[in-house]
């Protein structure tokens, strides 16, 4: 029987699917530093974001055949490495996008209107300084008409356009591999409408755009930092559901204490799980702790997935 640590958890639909194939599937979270005894006991390995399986662990382990990763990035996986030693890599890249792309949203709804300030300062101060809270936050913004900047055009960079585009913005996209594709955004009763969209460069995403999302893998420096934050519109808003370390913060930070950007919203950080307490406690960043593919549609679409790429893998 082909044994599985499903070491960070695995959607209740995923584990069904595999255990009736005949896998067994054990979903106790065995500590990073216990691991590679743990694993001579099994044939793979499944994981999010938070268990790390480096050359190290990979060579301690030459009995897993495969490991896999339920979600997009695999920065915390030396792929090559398992695959140069023959463990097969698979991951989920599609069954999140749209949950990111929705958490992309609430964080430019948020700051546009000021929530992530107002729902501290309502609670402590709203029954003696409403009127004055009224004020502070009378001065929104509609996205609609607006430019949304997409770094990044895979599949969650698309998900997100399609939404922003059902907003009635407009959409700039860069990515590492110029395209020319269409953006199909699909309506109730079976009617849709395909718009097309033309990657441009990097600069005129970052010089155009009213707000930027960043959906990238981790880069060897930030994407976005001091020398970019200076070319972009004032006041632009920016949001980060992809991969800590793509935005220098301290640079951040100090673009939206000039003024330069108005607001952010973070996803990820560089220093998780402890993020800088200056972004922690800033009033123009709107906060959510790494929850982009956290939706229970998100989790059963990559359980399924992830056990359908596992079933095939050891049925071949």
């Amino acid at each position: 029987m082909i044994k599985i640590l499903a070491n960070d958890g695995i959607d209740p639909i995923g584990k069904e699917l595999l255990e009736k194939a005949g896998f067994q599937v054990d979903t106790e979270t065995i500590a990073q530093d216990q691991l590679a005894e743990a694993l001579k006991n099994y044939d793979a390995i499944t994981v999010r974001s938070a268990t790390k399986v480096r050359k190290e662990l990979i060579d301690a382990v030459p009995n897993i055949k495969l490991i896999g990763r339920g979600g997009v990035g695999m920065d915390n996986i030396d792929v090559e490495y398992a695959r140069s030693k023959g463990v097969a890599v698979v991951n989920t890249p599609a069954a999140s996008s749209l949950s990111v792309a929705e958490l992309v949203f609430s964080h430019l709804f948020t700051g546009i209107r000021f929530l992530q300030d107002a729902n501290r300062k309502m609670p402590v101060e709203g029954a003696t300084q409403f009127n004055n809270l009224k004020k502070a936050y009378a001065k929104g913004t509609e996205l609609s008409g607006k430019t949304m900047g997409i770094i990044g055009f895979g599949r969650i960079g698309r998900a997100t356009a399609k939404v922003a585009l059902g907003l009635g913005m407009n959409v700039l996209a860069y990515d590492l591999y110029p395209s020319e594709s269409e953006i199909t955004l699909e309506f109730q009763g079976g009617k849709s409408v395909s718009i097309p969209i033309k990657t441009v460069s990097l600069e005129e995403v970052i010089t155009g755009s009213d707000f930027l999302s960043l959906h990238t893998p981790f880069a060897d420096k930030p994407i976005l930092g001091a020398e970019e934050f200076a070319k972009m519109k004032k006041g632009v808003g920016i949001v980060n559901c992809s991969r800590g370390g793509t935005i220098d913060e301290p640079a951040l930070i100090e673009a939206l204490n000039a003024g330069q950007v108005s607001f952010a919203g973070l996803d990820v950080f560089d220093n998780e799980p402890t993020p800088l307490a200056e972004i922690l406690t800033h009033p123009k960043i709107s906060l959510t702790p790494h929850i982009g593919a956290s939706t229970n549609e998100a989790q059963e679409r990559i359980g399924t997935e992830l056990a359908t790429l596992i079933i095939e893998h050891f049925k071949k």
